[in-house]
């Protein structure tokens, strides 16, 4: 009987533990490397989620519309480790974004660099996800 308890205690973590690898995923499964953007935009709104934190960017275009995109980035963590803080992307923030599009042509793009008001440049991505160049130009 007690065989039996540990292999379906030990089961039960397996089956637990795989959860947060099954939220995350490739790039090739929702970006398209050959729809590079590049764009300015206003920061609207940061949200600091795992597994990849978004950055919310109302992008002004020529004819004066605006386009709301939401760009995909790393970890928090691996964010703050690269020098950006919750600070860093207030509402109002322009900034300069790099990336690549998401496969369905919606609005939304993997953000590889992001450039900040003060001309820093920040690597958004997340190393081993099959991003083109992994951040390189």
């Amino acid at each position: 009987m007690r065989t039996k308890l540990s292999v379906v205690v030990a089961g039960f973590g397996l089956l637990l533990a795989a959860v947060p690898v099954v939220a995350h995923h490739a790039f090739n499964s929702e970006f398209d490397a050959k729809k590079h953007v590049e764009f300015r935009g206003t920061v609207t709104k940061m949200e600091w989620i795992n597994p990849h934190a978004w950055i919310h960017v109302d992008v002004k275009k020529p004819d004066g519309t605006v386009e709301a995109w939401m760009i995909e980035a790393g970890t928090p963590n691996t964010l703050l480790r690269r020098g950006l803080t919750k600070n860093s992307l207030l509402p109002g923030t322009e900034i300069k974004v790099d990336g690549y599009q998401s496969k369905d042509g919606s609005l939304r793009a993997n953000g590889r660099d992001l450039t900040l008001p003060n001309g820093q440049t920040l690597f958004l991505g997340s190393s081993g996800t099959g991003a083109p160049d992994e951040g390189k130009k």
